[in-house]
């Protein structure tokens, strides 16, 4: 969902105006306001205020390759198995502690959170080398199971601002944690988020490692898409501001030392009544230019989506366009979730010059008498990907992709529990297909996903 952020406005307005007819969210213009309230005034005290829940996640996914697509099985003595299929069961629980601020004109809190794995499927052939699914050692054997600290962090706050400082969960455009595994990732480093306005907020922090979803030690960061070109710095600046009350904005930068410089612009605009019929416009939009010593090379790359969502009552239609202006791929952070893009489904589509289509359809089952139940299908399609131009040395591979074209297709359900001693507990199946041509990044194959999340509270 990006695009160039001063067209979102026009677009959600021309064109669409008799839906104006049945509108509900207002287009009203909101004032800048200081906030009338201070979250550390009504501070409860360090333990009065404290929280100990967390959540277990069992995570099962069947994965089969088409047209040549396999995977590695360490055999030994450099011995090298390949298998047309990899299977991943593990069970990730999360154990989290939150204390309360303590109360006076500056609040201090910690933040503790204990990942722990189990793995399931414990077949060395079965897993297939594990992936960023499933934990194993060098020679490819499963790890049974294993724990980590997954959040450790201290935090200051004064009136609406707070400062934290350790390990961390981050969530914005050019750096955000990822969870969709068995564990989410996070990060090493000291941000400071500041909301002391009623429609603005701003996020600024500089970060040095990333804990990755399935491994147990920090990392440095890494590009999704390059060659393992490494940086121990990343920085981040950004703010959030609603003009009115239907658009919401956001307006972010990031410097990832020595590789790229990357800025964010997305708008979101919401028009008309969902029970008649409403219009949800998303435009997002990111220039990266390689930074510093660039490690990676010469980059310079403009992508874009704009996406639109139709609702009537309990049914959805999405139309989202994507396109990538770069002879590189749209790259960001490995092990983050940092591309807020229309088309990242089960590919990217953020191939060097590519352009792609999505088409959804959605359906919310509440307005049926079944609150919690949803169902989904999709289409994507990518075409014109050409790295033959590219000569920057950061992304392997990539001038062969000439003409390279793919598409996928899915369909999925999910039920979110409503009360009960399991509110809250959700279950997902998925099933995924993607076909490629020969050189496209992403391959060929079929997928089949059930994941089952249940949180529940200690104290």
């Amino acid at each position: 969902m990006k695009i160039t952020k001063r067209a979102v406005f026009a677009l959600s307005l021309s064109g669409f105006t008799p839906m104006a007819l049945a509108e509900q969210i207002s287009q009203a213009f909101v004032p800048l306001t200081v906030k009338t309230s201070s979250a550390q005034d009504e501070a409860r005290g360090f333990i009065e205020d404290s929280s100990l829940t967390g959540s277990t996640r069992n995570w099962y996914a069947r994965e089969k390759g088409k047209r040549g697509q396999t995977w590695g099985i360490d055999k030994g003595n450099g011995v090298t198995e390949r298998s047309n299929s990899r299977d991943t069961w593990v069970q990730g629980t999360i154990v989290n502690y939150t204390s309360g601020f303590t109360q006076g004109a500056v609040g201090f809190s910690t933040e503790v959170a204990a990942y722990n794995t189990v793995a399931l499927e414990r077949g060395k052939g079965r897993v297939a080398g594990g992936g960023n699914r499933t934990l194993t050692d060098h020679d490819g054997d499963v790890v049974d199971q294993w724990t980590k600290a997954g959040l450790a962090n201290l935090k200051a706050r004064v009136s609406n601002t707070t400062l934290t400082a350790g390990r961390q969960s981050m969530n914005t455009p050019v750096l955000a944690f990822i969870g969709n595994r068995a564990l989410p990732s996070s990060f090493e480093g000291v941000s400071l988020h500041s909301a002391e306005f009623d429609n603005l907020d701003f996020d600024i922090g500089t970060f040095s490692r990333v804990s990755p979803r399935t491994e147990q030690s920090l990392s440095k960061f890494r590009t999704e898409y390059g060659n393992g070109t490494t940086t121990d710095q990343v920085n981040i600046f950004g703010l959030n501001y609603q003009p009115i009350k239907g658009l919401a904005t956001s307006l972010y930068a990031s410097s990832v030392k020595d590789i790229w410089s990357q800025y964010y612009f997305g708008a979101t605009h919401e028009l008309g009544d969902s029970s008649v019929l409403s219009l949800s416009t998303g435009l997002n939009y990111y220039k990266t230019k390689d930074a510093g010593s660039a490690k990676m090379g010469a980059i310079d790359n403009d992508t874009y989506s704009l996406s639109l969502t139709a609702t009537h009552k309990a049914h959805s239609f999405t139309l989202a366009f994507q396109e990538v202006n770069g002879n590189e791929y749209f790259d960001y952070l490995h092990e983050t979730n940092g591309i807020f893009l229309a088309n990242s489904l089960f590919s990217d589509y953020n191939g060097p010059n590519e352009k792609s289509v999505q088409i959804g359809y959605g359906l919310d089952m509440a307005g049926y008498g079944v609150p919690g139940l949803k169902f989904n299908v999709y289409t994507a399609r990518g075409w014109g990907i050409d790295g033959t131009h590219y000569k920057g040395g950061g992304y392997n591979g990539i001038q062969a992709q000439d003409g390279e074209t793919h598409y996928e297709y899915g369909v999925g359900t999910s039920y979110a529990v409503q009360s009960g001693p399991l509110k809250a507990s959700t279950i997902r199946a998925t099933y995924s297909a993607h076909r490629a041509s020969a050189n496209q990044v992403d391959g060929s194959l079929n997928e089949v996903r059930i994941v089952t999340t249940i949180p529940f509270t200690i104290l």
